[in-house]
C-alpha cells in the first residue's frame, strides 16, 4: 500500500523527498531543500486549496481543490488537475495533461500533451502542446507550438506561432509564424510575416509584412500591410493591400484597393470598386462599379458596369462597359461592346459595337457597328464592314483600310 504524508492545515513544513503520496491541507505552506529548493514526491500530491509551494515541485500527479501557488517549477510526470481554483507557477511547467477550472498562470515555459483551462491561460514563456482548450482567454509572450488550439474568447501571442488548427470565438492576434487552419468568429491579426493554408473569419483580418497562404474567407474586411500570395479570397466587405497581391481567384462584395499590382490565374469579381495602383491581370475581370488601374489585362473577359480607368489601356478577348459607363484609356480586344449612352476613348478590336447614344474618340475594327445617336469625335477605320445607324455624328469620314493601327 502506498504511504501518504499528511500536512496539517495552516502549517509550514520543509520537505526533501516523499516516498509515496503527499496530502497538503488548506492554507499550508511547503518548502524544499537544496539549490534551487525542491520537493520530490514519488506519488501524487493532493491539495485542499490555498496552498503554496515555496520550491520546485516534482511529482507523479497533482490534484487540488482550490488555489495553488508554486514559487518554483512544476514537473509532473502524469496529470495536473485543479478544481474550482487557480494554479500559479513561477517557473517552468511540464506534464502530460493539465486541467485547471479557473486560471492558469506560468512565468516560464509550458510543455504538455493536453491543456484544458476553464477561465484564462497566461504564460510568460514558450508553450508546446498537442491540444490546448481555453474557455476564456489565452495570452502568451513566448512562442506557441501546438496541433490544435481552441479558445472561447481571446487569443493573443507576442511571438511566433506554429499551430495546425486554431479556433477562436472572439479575437486572435499573433506575431507571425504558421497556422494551417484558422477559424475565428470576430477578428484575426498577424503583425509579422505569416503563412497559412486557410483563414475563415467572421469579421476582419489584418496581416502585416509579407504573407503567403491558401484560401481566405472573411465576412467583413481584409487588410494587408505588405504583400500577399494566396489561392482564393472571398470577402463580403472590402480588401486593402498596401503591396502587391498574387493568387488564383478573388471575389469581393464591396471594394478592392491594391497599391501595387494584382495578378490572378483565375477570376476577379468585385461588386463595387477595384482600384489597383499597378496592373491587374486575371482570366476574367468583372466589376460592378469602377475599375481603375495602370493596365487591365484579361485572358477572356473584362466586364465593368460603371467606369474603366487605365493609364496604359485594357486588353482582353471581350470587353464590355455598361449603360452610361465611361472608359478612360484605350481598349484592345477581339470583341468590344460600349453600352448605351456610355463614353470611350480609342477602341481597337475585331468586332466593335457601340450601342445607342454611345460616344467614342476613335474606332479601329474589322467589323464595326454603330447604333443610332452615337457620336465619334475622332476617326473610324475598318477592314471588313461598317454599319452606321441613324443620327450618328461623325467628326471624319470613315475609312476602309487594309491594315489597322496598333
Amino acid at each position: 500500500m502506498t504511504e501518504r504524508l499528511y500536512i496539517k492545515p495552516g502549517s509550514t513544513v520543509t520537505l526533501d523527498h516523499v516516498d509515496g503520496d503527499l496530502e497538503v491541507d488548506s492554507h499550508a505552506i511547503v518548502r524544499g531543500t537544496g539549490t534551487p529548493t525542491t520537493v520530490r514526491v514519488s506519488g501524487t500530491v493532493y491539495c485542499e486549496g490555498e496552498n503554496t509551494f515555496e520550491c520546485t515541485l516534482i511529482a507523479e500527479n497533482l490534484e487540488a481543490k482550490g488555489n495553488v501557488t508554486v514559487r518554483g517549477g512544476l514537473e509532473i510526470r502524469g496529470s495536473v488537475e485543479v478544481e474550482d481554483g487557480t494554479l500559479e507557477v513561477y517557473g517552468k511547467v511540464t506534464a502530460d495533461n493539465v486541467d485547471v477550472d479557473e486560471t492558469l498562470y506560468i512565468t516560464k515555459d509550458l510543455t504538455a500533451d493536453e491543456v484544458e483551462v476553464g477561465g484564462s491561460l497566461r504564460t510568460e514563456g514558450n508553450v508546446k502542446a498537442d491540444q490546448i482548450e481555453v474557455g476564456g482567454s489565452f495570452k502568451a509572450k513566448g512562442e506557441v507550438t501546438a496541433d490544435e488550439v481552441e479558445i472561447g474568447g481571446t487569443f493573443l501571442t507576442e511571438a511566433k506561432v506554429n499551430i495546425q488548427k486554431l479556433e477562436v470565438g472572439g479575437t486572435a492576434s499573433v506575431h507571425g509564424g504558421k497556422i494551417r487552419m484558422i477559424d475565428v468568429g470576430g477578428s484575426f491579426e498577424s503583425t509579422e510575416p505569416f503563412e497559412f493554408e486557410s483563414i475563415n473569419v467572421g469579421g476582419t483580418v489584418r496581416l502585416a509584412n509579407n504573407n503567403k497562404g491558401g484560401d481566405i474567407e472573411v465576412g467583413g474586411s481584409l487588410k494587408i500591410d505588405g504583400d500577399l500570395e494566396f489561392r482564393n479570397i472571398e470577402v463580403g466587405g472590402k480588401i486593402e493591400i498596401t503591396g502587391s497581391g498574387q493568387g488564383h481567384g478573388m471575389e469581393v462584395g464591396g471594394k478592392v484597393g491594391v497599391d501595387g499590382s494584382l495578378k490572378l490565374s483565375s477570376n476577379l469579381e468585385v461588386g463595387g470598386k477595384a482600384e489597383i495602383g499597378g496592373e491587374v491581370v486575371a482570366q476574367n475581370i468583372e466589376v460592378g462599379g469602377v475599375l481603375r488601374s495602370k493596365r487591365a489585362q484579361a485572358q477572356n473577359n473584362i466586364e465593368v458596369g460603371g467606369v474603366i480607368d487605365t493609364t496604359e489601356g485594357s486588353t482582353a478577348r471581350f470587353v464590355e462597359i455598361g449603360k452610361r459607363g465611361e472608359v478612360h484609356g484605350s481598349v484592345k480586344a477581339d470583341e468590344i461592346v460600349i453600352g448605351k449612352d456610355a463614353q470611350a476613348e480609342s477602341l481597337y478590336g475585331k468586332r466593335i459595337l457601340l450601342r445607342s447614344g454611345a460616344h467614342a474618340a476613335n474606332v479601329y475594327g474589322e467589323i464595326v457597328t454603330i447604333e443610332s445617336h452615337c457620336q465619334i469625335s475622332g476617326e473610324i477605320q475598318y477592314t471588313q464592314e461598317l454599319r452606321v445607324g441613324n443620327h450618328v455624328s461623325l467628326a471624319k469620314q470613315p475609312k476602309k483600310v487594309s491594315v489597322l493601327p496598333q
